[in-house]
């Protein structure tokens, strides 16, 4: 083994001795699984976050054994609050014009809340499979980082949680917005390589490559529910 390669082993020990989740100290966090990004024929449809659902199920039943808190977030848009999201970059999320085409590239209401409605449309809700509990934190975001403009951290920081476990939709946008928003927040982060879906398998790689030198731990749903259990 070079010298080099000694110093990265020893490196990558460290931050996985650092990262190794805390019974009472951890939370598990949902990105955005939501129909508006899941459902078949939705206007941002990611086919591979239907592919994760059974991982990420899987995780949410077992911290909810363990009593581990679990956190969903929703993307939404709200006409009373415009934003970059939704023009130009997302005009999927604006409200669909009468008589006009919907789907990829045009307004069609996805995620869409009217102001001052807690219950938006189908498609901002979560999926049935994750549906939130009473007890359950779901925070409403209008941003890719789930901790900007939202009571995220706030609720985080009142139960003393400084390890986050991370999942959902999609990877390279609020996923990945979202995870390095926690690691600058000093939050000991650990994303789950078979818990988070885009729809470009490269870029999902080189996120992962970049997540892993200087933001998270990558672990796989086995290795997380293994190191859960032990709580």
């Amino acid at each position: 083994m070079s010298e080099l390669d000694e110093i990265l082993h020893a490196r990558q020990e460290r931050i996985d001795a650092l990262h190794r989740l805390q019974p009472q100290r951890t939370a598990l966090l949902v990105i955005d699984m939501q129909h508006g990004f899941l459902d078949p024929g939705a206007a941002l449809e990611v086919p591979q976050g239907r592919e994760i659902l059974p991982n990420i199920c899987r995780l949410v039943d077992v911290c909810r054994e363990k009593t581990v808190p679990v956190v969903f977030t929703e993307f939404v848009y709200a006409t009373a609050v415009p934003c970059l999201r939704g023009d130009p970059f997302g005009p999927e999320h604006l409200p669909a014009e009468e008589g006009k085409p919907t789907g990829f590239g045009y307004p069609s209401d996805n995620c869409l809340i009217d102001p001052g409605v807690e219950a938006g449309p189908n498609s901002a809700e979560t999926v049935a499979e994750l549906a939130p509990r009473r007890d359950d934190l779901v925070v409403r975001g209008h941003a890719y980082d789930k901790f900007f403009g939202t009571p995220l951290d706030l609720a985080l920081r009142s139960r003393d949680v400084r390890y986050l476990i991370v999942t959902g939709v999609v990877t390279d946008v609020c996923v990945n917005a979202t995870l390095m928003s926690a690691a600058t927040r000093d939050y000991r982060v650990t994303a789950v390589t078979d818990g988070v879906a885009t729809l470009w398998p490269e870029i999902q790689e080189a996120c992962f490559e970049i997540w892993k030198r200087k933001f998270a731990r990558l672990r796989t749903t086995a290795e997380l529910v293994e190191e859960l259990n032990t709580f």
